[in-house]
């Protein structure tokens, strides 16, 4: 079974010796497949998410890998904000700690020597790369150079389709100005130590897509990102990735160009489905990880198994959530608070004995929720004990962690939702009771289990039917049904499992979305195909001003690169130009961040 890494604790530990130059000392900058090899290639790689990929859930999506292993996979940290990194010191410290003290406005050159802490520890978390959002060049530029020296590289995010990005005019939403993303990554390129890499969505052609994606790379991108999924695919109309598209574009790029594939991935048997259909070099995983932190280590054999990993009578498997909550807890522990991790009962297994389970749980006899707030924690003082330390980053997203991580749980289990829901940020103790109570939860559905042979989630399962036959079940043989995928992804609530959503067609089917206005939703067939024809307009209306944005882009480089040539011809010299843009070769304007 895996085990949990440990933390330098001073100058005299491994990791801190191994910075006693600061990691921005003399190398050479490598780019594309050079820069990929040289950090290992790594095939799997843990998606940025906004606060969702902090320290703690990266060494936990590590943990479940052999210690050899563990540097081979890549992780992201969450999206970070350009300006307010580059501008505020508590939005830095409250979002990335790569060392005790505070990271300075302004990095010495060169970066003076420092004790590793949590972010980019190069003893165990490498290879990091760092997310920016940003739609101002100077701002991101700015930002990255504060994190140069605890990344391997810095990635722009150009595939957040929230409406948050929209405001802000960052993410997704810059996808219809390609010279303003140009400079954006080329800016990097030019000036970082370290190399620039970018995620991008699809767009609603390939064609338009791939123009995009060599823009990109055309900047001085390292490696190109790929969600396979379009802007407006989010919410109950997420849909499926298109895998299809991203082998496209590595059928259409030059080889030496390195590609990550990201989306449909549900299970780790779909990373090498995923990387068999689209031909990347390494997949990603977001929603995925979340559910099962696991995801990316080959489960067990039959007969192996740990008592981590629970296997039932149909020989289907999977990390029980008692035990992943636990190692979440213990990381906590130990790398945020700076403590041994409690001392615990083996997990339990039917026959153990059950007196532990007679005792009364403490601290959990909190009132309802409060009908002032959602749940209740800016008004209530219900922590059984202080909280601490809640500037540090892996606090924040911990509920969040928890209720997907036991969204099978809690939905069968109210009382251990309430509580989760009553939980305040920083507070270890009641976090260490939801454990308790989950693990009694565990305990009881195993032993019901045996006792059953297996048939109290028999019943859960849905039924497999095939279109023709008659019976009064969904049709599962349909690429628009989600039912065969929700019966091969199937477990138990006691073990993690992913999230399944609703395809779009069920979704509709289930009122949970509603056909755009009323007229649409009423029209007889003549009128439907008439929408869509305008619909089919605009989107090819849109793609040709992404296209013309490009080439505006590639023109723009193009007359820069003339410029340069011909002042250097000019002076006699062979000094690097930074090439510059006037404002006026943009396709529009750039709104400031909000």
């Amino acid at each position: 079974m895996a085990t949990l890494a440990t933390i330098p604790n001073g100058p005299s530990a491994p990791a801190a010796a191994a910075m006693a130059v600061a990691p921005t000392a003399q190398h050479k900058k490598l780019h594309g497949r050079a820069f990929y090899e040289s950090i290992g290639s790594p095939k799997y790689i843990v998606a940025p998410m906004v606060d969702q990929s902090e320290f703690i859930w990266r060494m936990l999506s590590r943990s479940f890998l052999p210690e050899s292993e563990r540097s081979s996979m890549l992780a992201y940290t969450p999206m970070f904000h350009a300006r307010l990194f580059a501008e505020s010191q508590r939005y830095r410290d409250s979002h990335f700690e790569p060392m005790r003290d505070s990271i300075p406005d302004i990095q010495p050159d060169p970066v003076p020597t420092f004790t590793p802490h949590l972010d980019g520890n190069p003893a165990i978390d490498r290879p990091l790369f760092v997310q920016f959002c940003a739609n101002d060049p100077e701002t991101l530029l700015a930002a990255a150079k504060l994190v140069v020296p605890y990344c391997d590289a810095v990635d722009l995010n150009l595939g957040c389709p929230q409406g948050i990005a929209k405001k802000g005019h960052y993410g997704s939403f810059l996808q219809e100005d390609q010279t303003l993303i140009y400079k954006l990554i080329n800016i990097l390129h030019e000036n970082l130590s370290i190399p620039v890499t970018a995620k991008i969505r699809i767009l609603e052609t390939k064609e338009a897509t791939l123009e995009y994606a060599k823009n990109v790379l055309r900047a001085g991108a390292s490696i190109l990102t790929v969600h396979g999924r379009r802007r407006e695919q989010k919410g109950h109309i997420t849909g499926l990735a298109d895998w299809n598209m991203i082998r496209y574009l590595r059928d259409n790029l030059p080889a030496e160009a390195v590609l990550f594939a990201n989306g449909n991935i549900l299970q780790h048997g779909d990373l090498a489905k995923c990387l068999a259909a689209t031909g990347a070099d390494g997949v990603m995983s977001a929603e995925g990880n979340l559910s099962n932190p696991g995801i990316f280590a080959v489960p067990p054999p039959v007969g192996e198994e740990p008592l981590e990993y629970w296997r039932g009578k149909d020989g289907r498997g999977g990390w029980r959530v008692d035990a992943v909550f636990r190692r979440y807890l213990d990381l906590i522990h130990q790398y945020v608070r700076g403590k041994e991790p409690p001392k615990r009962r083996p997990l339990f297994v039917p026959g153990d004995d059950t007196k532990w389970m007679e005792t009364a749980l403490e601290g959990m006899d909190v009132p309802p929720l409060s009908s002032k707030t959602k749940t209740g924690r800016s008004l209530d003082k219900r922590s059984s004990g202080k909280t601490e330390a809640l500037h540090s980053p892996n606090y924040v997203g911990v509920q969040a962690h928890l209720f997907h991580l036991l969204r099978h749980l809690v939905s069968v289990h109210h009382d251990v939702r309430n509580a989760l829901a009553r939980s305040k940020m920083g507070d270890i103790s009641v976090y260490e009771n939801i454990l308790e109570m989950v693990e009694r939860k565990v305990a009881e559905g195993l032993i019901e289990y045996e006792k059953t042979d297996g048939q109290n989630v028999a019943a859960d399962d849905p039924v497999i039917v095939k279109e023709g036959e008659g019976v009064e079940e969904e049709v599962v043989d349909d690429i628009e049904s989600s039912v065969r995928t929700v019966r091969e992804c199937k477990r138990p609530w006691w073990a993690v499992q992913p999230i399944i959503r609703p395809l779009p067609k069920e979704a509709l089917a289930k009122g949970a979305i509603q056909p755009k206005g009323k007229k649409q939703q009423h029209a007889p067939n003549g009128n439907g195909e008439q929408q869509q024809a305008k619909d089919k307009k605009r989107k090819d209306k849109e793609n040709k001003k992404i296209v013309a944005s490009v080439v505006a882009a590639a023109a723009c480089v193009a007359g820069a690169t003339l410029v340069a040539g011909a002042e250097q011809q000019k002076d006699g010299t062979g000094a690097s130009l930074k090439r510059k843009f006037d404002d006026s070769e943009s396709s529009k304007s750039v709104k400031a961040l909000t």
